[in-house]
């Protein structure tokens, strides 16, 4: 018998049908990967299934668990967090800002210690730190936070809605390896939704392939990756950010370039808060970036990438040279570096919590206008953003709609064009595809290429996808513990890297 069963499973907003027909089973101790493009109604299926759709739906079909129907909200709460359990997508807006981790975790009960639960999903260094804030965690380390939070139970069904998408690739397969070992050890099953085929096929028993709102292909993953049926789950299978970067002109300049560069935080302990000592996250590093090219900067969790891309932009403090289309901009006052500010712009690793969930596309993408060319009329700051929103690919339509009425991917692509409509110098892209399903990305790493062709744009690029890093980055860092340990053209380091750091990265994210 199934552990779960899902028959005829319906969903709509109005007159707008966003889950049709929807069936499947789970079985005890098997993977079932769903897989599909954003908005395809992956994260709703899941949502449907503990009873957390939004409750202005109209759903009906069958949802069984343990061979008992559910129908009721009474039927779901017994089972929330005890028989099923699920980890989100987005680990910044998942965690209470105000709840310390321990806090956070302790709450779920079980009976599995704190530093049992942080040992496992590798987070040792908290153990020491849990009155630690989920603002002092990197993105990867929230994540992995909220992995703790939904094993804590010993769930018989375990849902991961893009578990590792913000994890870099070491951490990934030690996150996945105990997803698996769980899943034998317990018997438990697990719903897995991801963009990365390449997880699904060394992971997963079945996979479900969605596709506006239906599942178009189901099947053993060898079955299906072999002999693929449907139009769309052959597209799917190819669709990967492929190619090389772009050539750097000859004739280029240096748009960004720092010396000595540190970012230490105060650790303060004791009645009194004295500092005790120091977090170093960006310790003495030096970079050049050049006009049209691409620095990729790749590197654990807490290794530093997003510290010193925020300390580059200047919006934390540092120490160390920082030199700006020509101006030497780190001891500049706020009110004197805010006329770059248009220049530099920056894309967040978390589209949902970077966006206003009061304002509409329209007002969130002219802001920025509206901030830095106050002279231009409302008709010509609609025509730009008319066209911006068809160049990151999304209809002209959903100008009027709020973030929480797109998908993840939708909403990244959002960012880049608040981003894009200031035709900056220097873009600083923080996971700006780690959102997005495979076919998604490929498009959004085009486009990049396509503005910075056009532009003569400048990006660093952080990233732990070193697959979207060898497509787009001519040059690039690896980063570990606040340090640069190697650092070259991207083909080269891919090709022969010297340090061993380098070596199980690469290993890592291609599953050598």
């Amino acid at each position: 018998m199934s552990l779960v069963y899902i028959n005829n499973l319906n969903l709509s907003f109005g007159n707008s049908k966003i889950l049709n027909n929807i069936s499947f089973s789970i079985a005890k101790g098997e993977m079932l990967a769903v897989v599909g493009e954003s908005g395809s109604g992956k994260s709703l299926t899941a949502l449907s299934l503990m009873g957390l759709q939004p409750s202005e739906a109209n759903i009906n079909g069958n949802i069984a668990f343990g061979g008992k129907e559910l129908s009721q909200e009474q039927d779901f709460r017994k089972l929330r967090g005890k028989k099923i359990s699920m980890i989100f997508q987005e680990p910044m807006t998942a965690l209470n800002p105000l709840h310390t981790i321990q806090r956070q975790i302790g709450e779920m009960g079980g009976n599995a210690s704190i530093p049992d639960l942080l040992e496992k999903v590798g987070l040792q260094k908290f153990i020491s730190r849990l009155n630690a804030y989920p603002h002092e965690l990197s993105g990867g380390e929230r994540q992995r936070v909220m992995i703790a939070m939904a094993i804590a139970n010993n769930p018989e069904l375990l849902i991961a809605d893009e578990p590792t998408t913000a994890v870099d690739v070491t951490i990934q397969i030690k996150i996945l390896k105990l997803l698996k070992d769980l899943q034998k050890s317990m018997n438990m099953a697990i719903l897995f939704i991801t963009h990365d085929l390449t997880l699904v096929r060394k992971l997963a028993d079945r996979v479900a392939v969605m596709y506006k709102g239906e599942i178009v292909e189901i099947g053993k993953v060898s079955e299906v990756f072999s002999n693929p049926k449907h139009d769309y789950t052959k597209k799917l299978l190819s669709s990967e950010p492929k190619g090389n970067p772009l050539p750097v002109p000859a004739a280029y300049k240096t748009i960004l370039e720092c010396q000595n560069l540190k970012v230490h935080f105060p650790i303060k302990s004791g009645i009194f808060r004295r500092v005790s000592d120091y977090i170093k996250a960006v310790d003495d590093i030096s970079i050049t970036l050049q006009q049209s090219s691409t620095l990729g900067i790749v590197g654990e969790s807490g290794s530093g990438k997003t510290t010193l891309g925020f300390a580059l932009l200047r919006l934390n403090k540092s120490e160390g040279k920082i030199v700006f289309l020509g101006q030497n901009i780190d001891k500049l006052k706020n009110n004197e570096i805010r006329p770059l500010r248009s220049q530099m712009q920056l894309v967040f690793q978390d589209p949902y919590s970077s966006l206003n969930p009061r304002m509409r596309v329209r007002q969130i993408i002219e802001e920025g206008l509206l901030v830095h060319y106050p002279d231009k009329t409302a008709k010509e700051r609609e025509a730009e953003i008319d066209q911006i929103l068809y160049e990151v690919g999304l209809p002209v339509e959903i100008k009027n709609r709020y973030p929480h009425e797109f998908s993840g991917g939708q909403r990244q692509r959002i960012s880049i064009a608040r981003a894009m409509i200031l035709k900056p110098s220097l873009v600083v892209l923080d996971e700006p595809t780690s959102a997005l399903d495979l076919s998604v990305q490929a498009q959004i790493i085009e486009l990049l290429k396509h503005f910075q062709k056009t532009r003569s744009l400048s990006y660093l690029f952080i990233s732990h996808d070193l697959r979207v890093i060898r497509a787009i980055a001519q040059n690039l860092i690896v980063m570990r513990n606040g340090k640069i340990v190697e650092q070259g053209a991207t083909a080269e380091i891919f090709e022969n890297p010297k340090d061993e750091y380098t070596k199980t990265l690469i290993d890592a994210a291609f599953l050598k």
